[in-house]
């Protein structure tokens, strides 16, 4: 004989509303926050999955680009929002910098938001114009030791991760280099697709439409092997510094307290999206991106680390927001 207890009783009762209001979700259009510029790998991921997300969910979706303060602006009107399902963050992985990055956020990075979909990745890849005489790592190095701070490099910021990334290869290289940081990868593709920095440091994402373009020049990639699209282009690791890596990656979340009947069915939702042959094709091939499609089980876990590895780099060098 099957018992009824309390605690099921008032657990059904509490279920209730958020069962309810899942079933009535979407009630409207959906925004999607992308907290840097447009032109860059984050807007290009959002505006990809926009339309299949519209087709399923029935509303319209669209993207609002709210940059500055590193990503923060864009995130802290997510955090900061209604968790009923018609606001979500697609951010970028300058995301995990934030807490060490600003200190005084008025927001908390883990408890104001939740972790939807860890969408997938790409090397970051150092890339120049054509003309530029750097076609190696080793003439990056060398140009920078002849020339301290006279090398100038473009990223999507202050302690973002392309930023750590250079900071890094500039400590273990002995060298200074010039950052001109930006609020997001198409501006800083921009200036130097026309000259105004000598190079940039980008996802693959943004940069690999410009080289198969003839515009950008890739000199070196940061994943821990070559990607077929640029398997001529070698790794830092094969540049002669072990264990210098670096991954961009996308992910979405929502607002703390979004219910999670409805977190359910945005994650299916994106899923489904970026698996449309289209939408892969151009993830994978375009952007060279690996697609991962990870849950909160795997987003989460995964973010800690990101936390702790890159908010540590950003504390040890203090390094401060733009």
């Amino acid at each position: 004989m099957n018992r009824i207890t309390r605690r099921a009783v008032l657990g059904a009762t509490l279920a209730a509303p958020a069962i309810a209001q899942a079933q009535t979700w979407p009630s409207g259009s959906i925004r999607i926050v992308v907290p840097f510029a447009p032109g860059g790998s984050t807007d290009a991921v959002a505006r990809l999955a926009a339309p299949g997300l519209s087709q399923r969910l029935g509303v319209p979706v669209v993207i609002e680009n709210r940059s500055g303060a590193a990503g923060s602006l864009g995130t802290q009107v997510v955090a900061t929002a209604r968790p009923d399902g018609q606001t979500w963050l697609l951010t970028f992985d300058s995301h995990a910098t934030l807490p060490a990055l600003l200190p005084n956020l008025p927001f908390n990075l883990t408890r104001d938001l939740d972790p939807v979909m860890l969408i997938g990745g790409a090397p970051y890849v150092i890339a120049t114009r054509p003309d530029k005489p750097y076609r190696s790592l080793a003439d990056v190095v060398a140009a920078a030791r002849a020339r301290p701070d006279g090398v100038s490099y473009g990223s999507t910021g202050n302690g973002t991760i392309g930023h750590l990334t250079m900071i890094l290869l500039g400590s273990r290289a002995n060298i200074r280099m010039a950052h001109v940081p930006y609020r997001g990868g198409g501006l800083a593709v921009n200036d130097t697709v026309a000259g105004h920095v000598e190079m940039m440091i980008g996802s693959a994402a943004v940069v690999a439409p410009h080289i198969a373009g003839g515009t950008l020049r890739p000199i070196v990639q940061f994943g821990p092997e070559r990607l077929p699209a640029l398997a001529q282009v070698p790794t830092a690791v094969e540049g002669g510094f072990a264990g210098l890596e670096a991954e961009a990656w996308w992910g979405v979340f929502a607002p703390h307290g979004t219910p999670d009947a409805i977190q359910a069915r945005m994650f299916t939702a994106l899923k489904e999206s970026f698996q449309e042959e289209r939408v892969n094709r151009t993830m994978t091939e375009t952007q060279q991106a690996r697609v991962v499609l990870g849950d909160k089980a795997m987003f989460g876990p995964f973010l800690d680390r990101q936390i702790a590895q890159w908010g540590g780099l950003v504390r040890e060098f203090r390094i401060q927001a733009d």
